[in-house]
This record gives structure tokens, C-alpha cells and sequence, in this order.
């Protein structure tokens, strides 16, 4: 079983939609680390992909430090690495270059696409919230 949703888009690369949607699952808290992480054949058969595009999604992710290989155990989420703030926005320099010039094809001024941003955040924030308090006792707590 995959534990993340793929929707795949026509005209986009099912490698990259693949990729994409782990890291979402991973961001948000849907896969943690130690957990496991399917096998190259289970994403082949459960996703309907080449088994070279499962493989190659899974090397990505061994490579830029979210998923390790443990002996006798397989393929598991890494914990993520210390960084520094600079080292983090680097990360996500193409993400938000792609960003940026969509919002401008679109012609979305800057506080428009700031607050697209601050709503997908606040969900991913109450998800996280709403799985780490199930019962929906305790709420959020004041600063």
C-alpha cells in the first residue's frame, strides 16, 4: 500500500508528480521518519509506472537526504538533517522561481500570491494539528 495520494496531470512528467507527492506527504507530516517506504515494485504495481520511474523516484529521494536505506529493514524516512535557514531557502530556489513566474503568467500581484501561500500553509498546520491531537481536545495553544 502507498501511503501518499498521486493525481497524475497530463502533460507533466509522472516521475516529477511522483516525487512531488511524497515530499508533500512527508512535509505534512503523513509519512514520518523511520516509517517505511515502498519498494520499488509497490509503487511500479500500486501507481501503474514503469518500474525504472519507481526506481528512479526513489533514488531521488535517497539523494537529496529524505528516505535512507536500513540493513534488514529496507528502504525507511530519514530524520531531516540540521540546517541553517540560508541552506533550507536554497533547497527551494527552483520551487519558488516556477512559482513566481506562474503567479506572473497569471498576472497575481505579490499579496495575492502571498496569501495563496498562507492558506495552504494554515491547512497543512491544522492537519498536522488535527493528527496530533485526534480526540480535538486541547486545541491550539496561545503564544
Amino acid at each position: 500500500m502507498i501511503p501518499f495520494r498521486v493525481e497524475f496531470r497530463p502533460g507533466a512528467s509522472l516521475y516529477e508528480q511522483v516525487v512531488y507527492a511524497a515530499k508533500k506527504a512527508l512535509v505534512s507530516g503523513q509519512l514520518r521518519p523511520g516509517d517505511p517506504f515502498p519498494s520499488v515494485r509497490t509503487l511500479s504495481a500500486e501507481l501503474k509506472i514503469n518500474p525504472n520511474t519507481a526506481h528512479k523516484v526513489i533514488t531521488h529521494l535517497l539523494n537529496d537526504g529524505l528516505l535512507e536505506v536500513m540493513p534488514g529493514t529496507g528502504t525507511v524516512v530519514a530524520r531531516p538533517p540540521h540546517s541553517t535557514a540560508a541552506e533550507r531557502t536554497r533547497l527551494l530556489e527552483n520551487e519558488v522561481e516556477q512559482l513566481v513566474v506562474e503567479a506572473k503568467k497569471l498576472g497575481m500581484p505579490l499579496r495575492q500570491v502571498t496569501g495563496a501561500i498562507e492558506e495552504h500553509w494554515d491547512r497543512l498546520d491544522a492537519r498536522d494539528r488535527a493528527e496530533a491531537n485526534p480526540s480535538g481536545k486541547g486545541g491550539r495553544r496561545k503564544t
